[in-house]
């Protein structure tokens, strides 16, 4: 039985229906159009109300954007495995990543970031902080597969950033700057054979 007392069960809808409005308002106006007043109008509270939440509009923001890397890092820790073939778990890790970003809440909304970004260069290095936390993972497997004599690289952070970079050129900045649809199942399955592949014709021993 759920004993939590009605009130905060109360407080708890009213913030997802904030959470709720602002990822539609930001999606459709952008960062710099949004405003506090729209947010409280589309989710049915007052402007009080989403302050008592939220202290200001970029507080509000960062929420969303913690909520959707949150989302996209769920799933199964992938860890490096001594005695598994390394193309598999590199398929694994991929896939894992490709799958991560097949959402449109969170490519809209990190077209909306980048955007606010670049009028604002400090909440843009605090987004490309957050985005290089949510990919390492795959820095730490390249470390410790490199230091299993597995793969051959004295700079993991480097691969990795190549291996990200391989796999965004198809699966995020296509969508991100030219509109383009999420990758299907297939098209995901060639992108990350082809990234890893790639990797190991350099990295791998």
């Amino acid at each position: 039985m759920n004993t939590q007392p009605a009130p905060t069960r109360l407080t708890d809808r009213k913030r997802e229906a904030i959470l709720d409005a602002a990822v539609a308002e930001f999606r459709q106006a952008g960062y710099e159009a949004t405003s506090m007043d729209r947010v409280a109008e589309r989710a049915g509270v007052s402007k009080r109300t989403v302050y008592n939440h939220f202290e200001s509009k970029e507080a509000l923001f960062a929420q969303i954007l913690e909520k959707l890397w949150d989302r996209s890092a769920e799933g199964r820790e992938l860890v490096y495995n001594a005695d598994r073939p390394l193309r598999d778990q590199l398929m694994d890790l991929v896939m894992q990543k490709l799958r991560s970003l097949d959402d449109t809440n969170f490519l809209d909304l990190a077209r909306v970031a980048i955007a606010a970004g670049i009028h604002s260069p400090e909440r843009a290095r605090e987004m490309v902080a957050r985005m290089n936390q949510r990919e390492e993972s795959l820095t730490i497997w390249i470390r410790a597969a490199a230091a299993d004599g597995r793969l051959k690289t004295n700079d993991p952070v480097f691969a990795s950033t190549q291996m990200q970079g391989l796999v965004k050129s198809f699966a995020f900045w296509p969508q991100i700057s030219m509109g383009q649809p999420p990758l299907g199942d297939e098209a995901q399955k060639k992108v990350a054979e082809g990234a890893v592949d790639m990797f190991l014709a350099c990295y791998g021993k």
